[in-house]
């Protein structure tokens, strides 16, 4: 079976939620898996088995047949960092403004000039902001009925034309002065304009942090090459074009081109950027550099390790960006409203109509009521609730190194009862010093040479240590050697020896001690021990005391020794400590912790990779190994667990926010929808309102910037 390739796409056009639908649905009706797509940034993301070239212009013309364009990615990146051309809803505004008002100045007391009131004046003046409007709202009604998903220009078309031809009418009859609402036409055309680049800047304003980071991705870099006589040649080249393997100068005050690794010099370096933390860290040699953050002080030469698209920022940002184009369950109502929104508003139109006109025995102002419904309805209030709120509540936690896979991890975070713990390299700082080993019946130069020889296969924190503390140049060969889950390193020789390097779990047999940390056995002997110390994570307290405050259960679930584990758990504060666990035992008590209440899993080991995707949510460090991260549903990039509260807080916060904006866009329609239909409401109010609706449900979202979420 083929694996499914991941594909991102730019689309441009999409000027509400439902569009976005419309998009999506065309995806899925076309076989592509796992469609997500941003209403905000114009970001689509799909899965598909194979994108050959002929898929790939059939899903263009596709998509490009709705409404809305595919642009090349990495061209749409380099313009970013030209001057950006004008907003297209601002460049129709200014087009239909200036004929908007002077139709409009017989209308303000005080201003009596009649001849303005002429009908084919007001048609003369009315026609070009009548042809620009339905140039963009007509053609896009027209595509949206046609793909069968109606959206919001099909009710300001619908309404702006009902008054021009109403009024055209009129005029052709002789009757102009009593059928005169070209102004109803093009105000309702302009002020929707009005709102839609008012939306348009306040909705974009709530991607400024990801901008921020995505703006920091393209710099001039000083690369490092050497000529015919191998002196060294620096020249300026774009980051872009960096790839693994090439050399590159950084100096005193210049942003990072890439991911790289230290050769030469040692510099104070500020990874803000990437995990929010404002104090420098000290690299030299040997230690990686992250692209996108800034050398503070010093000078390094540096081998790039990772392309920038490849970079961790880059990583950072595609991830942020396919999970603002995810949906949590609560969006899910919202969607099926959406969906049915236009053409139930259409209905609900039509009764206005007829039902004043019976009542009212009057034509015009039964009109001019059904026009208001039309266009005082807005489907993209409900459509923006969410993808608003979550693009404000990831931009803020991947500014500040908190980054979510996906949406519905937000709204796990609000019924999380309890939160397990792993031990080493999570409660600790996993940065062990040798504390002390014996060797029993062998020489203690062949047992550190043992010992080396099977930790520095390991990953494990404790298996670093050894390696650092008993290097040896003389290790030994072996036949076979793997790591096995919570038991530790196992190995043959090519003599058909039999070694192991393990906790008490294997070394119950040979000694009553297990207090040590790793036990060294051949051929089901025991030849030694050895312990090592670990220092606990300042940050560690203060984070428990804040889930005890919150009245979240905190339970320590390690592989370590149960004497190790309790002493932790007492020094912390920690609820419940289970330890001596297996990776299997692990997976089966977050099962059964789970099955009892809402749970998040923290841990960074390989042997904690099955429990964190078994848990509600499965957290992870930066410093933890791959699996772990690829196995998370969210990944602290702090090199700690002090972004722990603010992750708790933003995913409750974001929830609420949605849950508020949502609020909003119900309550919105349900009252705006019957004063129009009642006749309290006139056309041109109502598109000014409806413009505004979708500003007041952006300004909800940006508040959770700056709002205090812990």
């Amino acid at each position: 079976m083929k694996e499914m390739e991941s594909v991102n796409w730019k689309v441009e056009g999409m000027s509400c939620a439902n569009c976005a639908l419309s998009v999506s649905k065309f995806l899925e009706k076309e076989g592509m898996k796992n469609v997500k797509v941003n209403p905000i940034d114009g970001d689509v993301h799909f899965e598909v088995v194979e994108l050959d070239e002929g898929v790939s212009k059939s899903l263009t013309r596709g998509i490009e047949s709705l409404g809305y364009k595919v642009v090349d990615e990495k061209l749409a990146t380099s313009s970013a960092t030209t001057r950006p051309p004008m907003n297209k809803y601002l460049r129709y505004l200014l087009i239909c403004l200036p004929f908007t008002i002077v139709m409009m100045l017989h209308m303000i007391p005080g201003i009596h000039i009649h001849w303005l009131m002429d009908p084919w004046l007001q048609f003369a003046l009315c026609l070009p902001v009548y042809i620009v409007g339905m140039s963009f709202f007509g053609r896009s009604a027209i595509k949206s009925v046609v793909s069968g998903s109606p959206n919001m220009n099909v009710l300001i078309a619908i309404g702006a034309t009902a008054a021009f031809v109403y009024s055209l009418i009129g005029t052709l009859m002789g009757q102009g002065d009593q059928y005169l609402f070209y102004e109803t036409s093009a105000s309702i055309i302009t002020l929707v304009f009005l709102g839609n680049y008012m939306e348009d800047v306040s909705i974009q304003s709530t991607q400024r942090e990801l901008n921020k980071l995505a703006k920091s991705q393209k710099v001039m870099a000083n690369m490092i090459a050497f000529d015919d006589k191998h002196q060294e040649i620096i020249f300026p080249i774009e980051n872009t074009q960096l790839k693994s393997g090439d050399l590159i100068l950084v100096k005193n005050g210049e942003q990072v081109p890439a991911d790289a690794k230290i050769l030469w010099g040692q510099a104070s370096v500020s990874e803000a950027i990437i995990t929010g933390e404002s104090l420098p860290v000290e690299k030299k040699a040997k230690d990686k550099l992250i692209g996108g953050s800034l050398i503070i002080d010093g000078t390094v030469k540096a081998q790039v390790i990772s392309a920038a698209d490849q970079s961790v920022l880059a990583n950072i940002i595609n991830l942020v960006k396919k999970a603002q184009g995810d949906k949590p369950p609560v969006q899910k109502l919202a969607d099926r409203i959406s969906a049915i929104f236009v053409p139930v508003v259409l209905v609900i139109s039509l009764i206005t109509f007829v039902g004043n006109y019976i009542y009212l025995d009057d034509l015009t102002p039964a009109l001019m009521r059904s026009i208001a419904v039309l266009v005082v309805a807005c489907p993209c209030a409900m459509g923006l609730a969410t993808p608003a709120a979550i693009a404000v509540g990831l931009g803020r936690a991947a500014k500040n190194g908190i980054l979510f896979r996906n949406a519905k991890s937000l709204e796990a975070f609000r019924e999380i009862k309890q939160v397990v713990f792993d031990k080493t390299g999570t409660l600790t700082t996993g940065n062990f010093e040798l504390a002390g080993f014996q060797a029993m019946g062998i020489e203690e130069a062949e047992f550190k040479r043992i010992a080396y020889s099977l930790e520095r296969y390991s990953n494990h924190p404790i298996a670093q240590c050894v390696t650092k503390a008993f290097k040896s140049s003389n290790e030994i060969r072996w036949a076979k050697i793997e790591e096995v889950k919570g038991r530790g390193m196992h190995a043959f020789s090519k003599d058909v020896d039999e070694y192991w390097a393990s906790s008490y779990a294997l070394a119950n047999d040979h000694t009553d001690e297990d207090h040590h940390n790793v036990y060294i056995i051949r051929n089901n002997h025991l030849i030694g021990w050895i312990d090592v110390k670990d220092e606990i994570r300042e940050e560690a307290r203060t984070v428990i005391n804040y889930l005890h405050s919150k009245n979240v259960k905190t339970i320590l679930l390690s592989g370590d020794r149960q004497r190790k584990s309790e002493e932790l758990g007492k020094t912390l504060g920690i609820d419940t400590v289970i330890a001596e666990r297996s990776p299997e035992e692990k997976l089966q008590i977050i099962e059964d912790l789970n099955a009892a209440t809402p749970t998040a899993m923290i841990g960074d080991g390989i042997n904690d990779a099955p429990a964190l995707a078994k848990a509600t949510i499965g957290v992870s460090l930066s410093d933890a190994s791959q699996v772990a991260m690829q196995t998370a549903d969210v990944v602290l990039m702090n090199h700690g667990l002090k972004n722990l509260p603010l992750a708790l807080g933003l995913g409750k916060h974001t929830l609420i926010t949605i849950k508020q904006n949502l609020a909003w866009a119900f309550a919105y329609n349900i009252i705006a929808i019957p004063i129009a239909a009642f006749g309290y409401l006139t056309p041109t109010f109502g598109a000014l309102v409806m413009g505004l609706s979708d500003v007041v449900l952006a300004i909800n979202s940006v508040r959770l910037f700056v709002k205090r979420v812990y």
